[in-house]
């Protein structure tokens, strides 16, 4: 039998849906507090007057955990290497240096950015260089956080964006350069030309990012024309090889060639020193000469043709025989003659002066005895020329 059937008796209330079928509303909120406050106050009747006083003080002791838990959930700390970039409602309020801070929760939220450490970031990719060959070029950038606030907001993800710079700066360059200085001799000049193209966006972009240094790893050209490339660095490397082996002789044999210079000047000096003293010899002589000239020319005259004579035929090897008004055999000792000669020659190189490097020659060819009148025999004045 059903519960709301006629021979139920009319006991309605038996069936356990009719009281949910009769309130189909949503909750009455009063009726809800009213139970609330007979639970916490003086139950049915209100026996105890001072329910709502219990009510107040409840409400205010989980207001005051409440708060409690806010406040000590709003304490953070910043490492000594970070930065700490504080958002209030969304936007940018301050930046909190390293240390114990406090922000109110919900509010304010704080994002940290290691400003210290130096991070690293790879580029690498087959391009184009200004004569249209590719060339597979690797990089290394380091660089580190100098403005947390404008590495945060000023473009929407820095990482990506500096990425994006090193590529486009590091394709500039190579484009603006020849193969061979890429590979060879011009590395130096890309690396350079690469750190300030990227500074450059950096500045104009305003990422807070400060480049540390632009490592320059391989540049390596395509495997079809590698051994061709690397036979032409092995003769640069040749080249550069021979061209310190040239400089290091040349400092090896430089203070030879000084003190050969040197040896030589001093050598100069003593000759020229000995010639205007021989010199100033000579005329000294002539002049000592010139009181006796002027005394007897003709005998003067004479005496010097002698003497001039007699070194002339003395350094060489003919002998001159006068034959006239004479009958009688000569003898002449050819051996002892010869062998004076040449002990004479020593004699006359060891007072000859020489010049630096060769023999020198005097300009006067002989050589004058004493001119003493004691020293010259009486019998040449009898003959002379006729």
């Amino acid at each position: 039998m059903a519960w709301n059937e006629p021979g139920n008796g009319g006991n309605k209330d038996r069936d356990p849906w009719g009281q949910k079928g009769k309130e189909q509303g949503p909750p009455d909120l009063d009726e809800v507090f009213k139970k609330l406050t007979s639970k916490f106050g003086g139950g049915k009747g209100g026996k105890f007057s001072g329910g709502a006083n219990f009510n107040k003080v409840g409400v205010s002791l989980v207001l005051g955990v409440l708060a409690v838990i806010w406040v000590v959930s709003g304490f953070y700390t910043i490492k000594e290497a970070e930065r700490g970039v504080v958002l209030r409602l969304g936007q940018y309020s301050q930046t909190v240096e390293p240390g114990l801070s406090w922000l109110p929760t919900f509010v304010d939220r704080v994002i940290p950015v290691d400003v210290k450490s130096i991070r690293s970031m790879p580029a690498a990719g087959s391009m184009l260089t200004k004569d249209e060959n590719v060339v597979d070029v690797k990089m290394d950038i380091q660089y580190r956080v100098i403005n947390s606030r404008e590495y945060l907001f000023s473009v929407t993800n820095p990482d990506d964006s500096l990425h994006q710079a090193i590529d486009s700066a590091l394709r500039f360059v190579i484009g603006h350069t020849t193969m061979d200085d890429v590979i060879t001799t011009g590395r130096e000049v890309v690396r350079q030309s690469t750190r300030e193209n990227i500074e450059s966006i950096i500045g104009e972009y305003h990422m807070g990012i400060e480049l540390v240094d632009v490592n320059f790893l391989s540049a390596r050209p395509p495997e079809a024309v590698k051994d061709a490339f690397d036979d032409a660095i092995s003769a640069q490397e040749d080249e550069q090889r021979y061209i310190r082996e040239a400089e290091a002789y040349a400092r090896a044999i430089e203070p030879t060639a000084r003190g050969q210079v040197k040896r030589i000047e001093q050598e100069a000096q003593a000759y020229q020193q000995q010639i205007v003293l021989k010199a100033q010899g000579e005329v000294a002589r002539f002049e000592s000469l010139l009181p006796r000239y002027q005394l007897a020319p003709e005998v003067t005259r004479q005496r010097l043709y002698l003497e001039t004579m007699e070194a002339v035929y003395s350094n060489t090897t003919k002998v001159v025989v006068d034959t006239k008004g004479t009958g009688n055999m000569l003898y002449l000792p050819l051996d002892k003659i010869m062998s004076a000669n040449a002990d004479s020659k020593p004699a006359r190189a060891a007072n000859t002066v020489a010049a630096p490097q060769q023999p020198a020659k005097s300009n006067n060819r002989y050589q004058y005895p004493d001119t003493n009148s004691s020293n010259v025999r009486p019998d040449r004045f009898n003959t002379g020329r006729n």
